[in-house]
């Protein structure tokens, strides 16, 4: 069966009920179109307003029916699904009400299903580096709890968000990190991307009521300290690796989400960034959309006009990249997929709706 046929808006409420055993599909990977070239010309004629909710409809019209996405060649399903299902939120959707509740409401659905008795929100089997999984699942879904209606439902997801932050806690590594399983299954290995997805994680939780222990993000914060370099870039890891400009901006944003915004680390990180990072054209430094993901959330947070002149620049480059078809708007750069770079692309194209507090001033 082709999970990825397109779904209409309104399927929620044709159906009496949402399965909780949802099977895992593998979604056949998106490869360029011949007539790239055709498509992304149209698609540069269009403005930032379009280009969101074209690329909403891709995201809906991508959604299996199962509820999730994946990446290329089926991968890292629990990681897309919270990232999209994240898009979707920014644009003010709930779960229950908004053009896109219905596939918010089975993204979510995907996720509970995903929960492990050990609190881990994914599989390890289909799930590879599940850590970012786990980090992007707590994040999607503490920001659904604060729009659920249903008791019964809140109670659900309360018990799924205050597992995974218990499975974060022991999956820490001893000094402070996270590597991309926890630390019992990686021998201690820890790198700054997944410490990142981990700690926006755990601040969503707590900003949405569930308990989440000071220690746990104290040690998270000494771990970025420690990989913090004199130039400002943060280190690959705290075994070394040199500064990445990056794993810089995730840090500053992972710095601001556990609320140290008077860090001193702070100046010197943003100046490296915004060396690295400031001239949208740089390309240089690898992993462009994941820094400009973060970044972004940096940006928006320092406001003024600062944000002004970035998101002016952001928004030319991202809506001239976009690609154009049948099913909407998408971002086919990168070697993850489309699903990631869409919805990445997308957080940062929505920020300034202000819809999400883990992402509000």
């Amino acid at each position: 069966m082709n999970e990825n046929l397109p779904r209409g808006r309104g399927r929620r409420a044709n159906q009496g009920f949402v399965s909780f055993t949802i099977v895992i599909p593998l979604l056949v990977a998106f490869a360029p179109p011949d007539n790239w070239r055709i498509h992304r010309a149209e698609a540069a004629s269009i403005d930032v307003n379009e280009a969101v909710a074209g690329g909403l409809d891709w995201l809906v019209a991508n959604q299996s029916r199962r509820g999730n996405w994946t990446a290329n060649e089926g991968r890292y399903p629990t990681a897309m699904t919270a990232l999209a299902g994240t898009a979707l939120l920014l644009e003010g959707s709930t779960p229950t009400q908004g053009a896109y509740a219905d596939s918010i409401a089975q993204a979510v659905d995907y996720l509970i299903s995903r929960s492990r008795p050990n609190g881990l929100i994914g599989d390890p089997k289909t799930d590879d580096r599940y850590t970012y999984g786990h980090g992007f699942s707590m994040l999607f879904l503490s920001q659904v709890l604060g729009e659920e209606e249903d008791l019964a439902r809140r109670s659900e997801l309360i018990k799924v968000l205050e597992q995974a932050v218990e499975f974060s806690g022991r999956a820490q590594t001893k000094d402070g990190g996270w590597g991309y399983v926890s630390a019992k299954d990686g021998n201690d290995f820890d790198e700054g991307s997944t410490t990142i997805t981990q700690v926006q994680g755990l601040r969503g939780c707590r900003n949405a009521g569930i308990p989440v222990p000071r220690e746990t993000i104290d040690r998270a914060i000494a771990y970025i300290h420690k990989c913090t370099m004199p130039d400002g870039g943060v280190q690959y890891s705290s075994k070394g690796g040199g500064g990445r400009p990056a794993i810089s901006a995730a840090a500053i944003a992972c710095l601001f989400n556990a609320g140290e915004y008077d860090d001193t680390h702070v100046p010197r990180m943003l100046t490296y960034a915004e060396k690295h990072l400031g001239n949208i054209a740089n390309a240089g430094f690898g992993h462009w959309h994941y820094a400009h993901y973060y970044y972004s959330q940096v940006m928006y947070r320092e406001g003024g006009q600062k944000w002004s002149d970035y998101r002016r620049q952001i928004e030319k480059r991202l809506v001239a990249e976009a690609t154009k078809d049948r099913a909407g708007v998408s971002w086919q750069q990168g070697y993850i997929g489309p699903v990631y770079t869409t919805a990445t692309n997308l957080t940062i194209l929505q920020l300034n709706n202000g819809m999400l507090p883990i992402y509000q001033r």
